[in-house]
């Protein structure tokens, strides 16, 4: 289903309700007093798209019975401090945007970073050197140069460096920008090929630590500051793509003795590095070795993680999460990579993509997430282009036959979260007291609450969110996410 004139259809309603002051100071105490319950509605079967539904009030709340449904919320209980949502600007997003009219262009800008008129993302991933969603393997070396002399970004200024930049422009001049290697070159590794695994072999060490130096520097030189990097993409996958094999053991021993030291040495200490950079289900184990070692672990911010554990067809380990924040509380989390696998435009609309989205994202943060980052943030029709065949799903895709938009159900979800939760919001205590729905809450630096609550069932469920002494009564439709801004 194409959307067309979206951008006027769907999201002109007033953004008082969720506008941010400046300060970052939060209102020693929240209170429910004299305050209205703005309702945002995306539901299965309407069409309803992050549309006003309800404009509601609180009342005296007594003790909720066992046959109701009930959303709690404490905000006098806090914990991590959210620093954004966003979506990765790969060589494929930025091919396809290319292809668009200005007006298309500017359309799809405005859907992701604009802040009222879109979903107002804050988080910019990008890879360093090609991936498998490249049109094809490519080196800012020359094979060979261990000394990096040919180092050059000159392929990145084609298609890719002008997105981010518009991309940053559209989202008011500053989008945190964090950059991740899926292959140090051919002539580095154990099988001489960026692709299908392999191993850095010891001897580049110290030239692929210069490296991401390099890549940094030349980014910066572009106006693109470079927030962070994390070491590997997916270091524990053979993939038929660019890919690196590390061990917990060797990423430890490369962060500490070249890559941490090296960032130190070029005066980039500023760069934050993530570690594993990979799916939940190793990412505990990953973490004890890593953070045990107080020489590697002081040169790493936190662990970012994927949700494709579910290869296997487990299920998602999100509990994972939790136990990493656990034990490991001064470390920060971060979700770097999430996407539906195995493209097929007979499912743009599929609503379960989506819902995937919403339970992930409740989830991670329920668990101490602090930023969560989707993959491409654009596709073409057939879920690429992708060099070795790897299509997938994105939020939007563009037709390049047509020219036109299309949006899938997993941009609105998504944009339940980005558009009313911003930067420095603090999650606040928020528990669920039937399954059939799930919810998160955080309190924005204006005072003003978000709580999100999904419902994953066929059937229209009546709740009520109790704070305190005081409650309001909300319906959500099947198969739907809402956000509460009060």
């Amino acid at each position: 289903m194409k959307k067309n004139g979206f951008i006027i259809t769907c999201l002109c309603f007033s953004v008082a309700a969720f506008s941010q002051q400046k300060s970052q100071k939060h209102p020693q105490e929240f209170t429910t007093n004299n305050k209205k319950i703005a309702v945002y509605t995306t539901a299965d079967n309407t069409k309803l798209r992050l549309t006003p539904t309800d404009n509601l009030s609180f009342t005296a709340s007594k003790q909720p019975v066992e046959t109701e449904i009930s959303v709690f919320v404490e905000p006098s209980k806090k914990f991590q401090t959210f620093m954004g949502i966003g979506g990765a600007v790969t060589d494929a997003s930025a091919e396809i945007f290319a292809k668009l009219s200005k007006e298309k262009q500017t359309e799809f800008l405005n859907a992701y970073y604009d802040t009222q008129k879109g979903i107002g993302y804050t988080l910019l991933r990008t890879t360093i050197q090609s991936s498998d969603f490249s049109s094809a393997s490519y080196s800012y070396i020359e094979e060979g140069d261990k000394d990096l002399k040919t180092f050059s970004i000159e392929h990145d200024r084609q298609y890719r460096i002008p997105l981010i930049k518009q991309a940053i422009k559209t989202a008011g001049g500053k989008l945190v920008t964090y950059a991740t290697p899926w292959s140090p070159n051919a002539f580095m590794k154990s099988n001489k090929n960026v692709l299908k695994g392999g191993t850095l072999l010891p001897e580049f060490y110290q030239p692929w630590a210069n490296f991401y130096a390099k890549f940094i520097k030349a980014y910066e030189k572009e106006g693109i500051p470079i927030w962070g990097t994390s070491v590997q993409n997916e270091p524990m996958a053979t993939q038929t793509w660019e890919s690196c094999l590390y061990t917990a053991e060797q990423e430890r021993d490369f962060l500490k003795k070249y890559l941490g030291p090296t960032l130190k040495k070029e005066g980039l200490d500023k760069v934050k590095i993530i570690a594993w950079d990979h799916n939940r289900d190793l990412m505990v184990q990953r973490a004890n070795v890593i953070f045990s070692d107080p020489e590697a672990s002081k040169y790493v911010w936190g662990i970012g993680f994927h949700w494709y554990e579910t290869w296997t067809g487990a299920q998602p380990m999100f509990e994972n999460v939790a136990r990493v924040h656990e034990a490991y509380p001064d470390k920060k989390l971060m979700f770097t990579e999430g996407c539906v696998e195995r493209f097929d435009a007979a499912k743009y609309q599929f609503w379960p993509n989506a819902e995937r989205y919403g339970t992930s994202m409740i989830n991670d943060f329920n668990n101490g997430t602090v930023g969560w980052t989707d993959w491409n943030i654009l596709l073409d029709q057939f879920g690429g282009p992708n060099h070795v065949g790897n299509f997938c799903f994105a939020p939007i895709h563009a037709d390049t036959t047509t020219g036109e938009l299309i949006y899938t159900p997993s941009y609105y979800y998504i944009g339940h979260f980005s558009k009313f939760i911003r930067p420095n919001a603090v999650r606040v205590s928020t528990s669920v007291s039937r399954s059939y729905l799930q919810s998160t809450s955080f309190l924005n630096t204006d005072g003003k609450m978000s709580t999100v609550v999904m419902n994953h069932t066929d059937n229209e469920i009546t709740y009520n969110l109790i704070i305190a002494t005081q409650k309001t009564v909300v319906k959500i439709p099947a198969h739907a996410i809402q956000t509460l801004v009060y």
